[in-house]
């Protein structure tokens, strides 16, 4: 019989990172790291009250999103197991959809962008368009909408994305066009950073009160 783990090769790291959990961002030790996932424990030892509250977040949704600052890795991931020990609380994460940070985009202070396709509206030239989301942060969305829409930047309009209860206005970033579709890039506008449930902000080291 084989005695080996059929399992990917595990490499034994001391890096640091951050977990976005239970609407929280958690920073972490990473113990170990492979092609499919990692293994890590929350610095910061969590109370009963919270560990509760993990567990409960967890239950309605085993996905996570996670920042790892010394590689440039972030993305999402499915929790595959998580306990409390008495060092801790250790948490083991299998990737899902990975964004290597080649671009060094969270060192320039860009925001983590979420991977999310969920539909909304906005308005050009006072028609409703309707369109779905690319991809989410605090700061704008990415939109995709069918045929050629051509709107010049710095346009600015209203929207409505009820996935995250956000409506208001945003300003046109950038767009493009492929044979069917127009892909657009929106920046928010009077809009609080910081306020949007469910979308990391993912700086590091994080930012601390006085």
């Amino acid at each position: 019989m084989p005695t080996t783990e059929n399992r990917a090769y595990r490499k034994n790291l001391t890096s640091h990172g951050l977990l976005y959990m239970g609407y929280e961002e958690h920073e972490i030790w990473v113990v170990n790291l492979s092609l499919s996932g990692l293994l890590a424990v929350l610095k910061v030892k969590p109370q009963i009250n919270d560990i509760k509250d993990i567990f409960t977040a967890l239950q309605v949704s085993p996905i996570v999103d996670f920042y790892l600052p010394e590689i440039r890795l972030a993305g999402e991931a499915e929790v595959a197991r998580a306990e409390a020990t008495e060092d801790g609380f250790q948490i083991a994460i299998e990737f899902r959809n990975l964004s290597y940070d080649t671009d060094n985009l969270l060192y320039s202070r860009r925001a983590y962008r979420k991977n999310m396709t969920a539909p909304g509206h906005i308005i050009f030239n006072d028609t409703d368009y309707a369109f779905n989301t690319e991809n989410v942060s605090v700061d704008g969305l990415m939109i995709r909408m069918l045929g050629r829409i051509d709107v010049a930047e710095g346009t600015v309009t209203g929207f409505e994305y009820h996935h995250l209860g956000l409506s208001g206005e945003a300003t046109v970033i950038w767009s493009e066009h492929d044979d069917i579709s127009t892909l657009m890039g929106l920046q928010y506008l009077h809009m609080e950073r910081d306020s949007i449930k469910g979308i990391p902000i993912f700086r590091y080291p994080p930012l601390t009160s006085d």
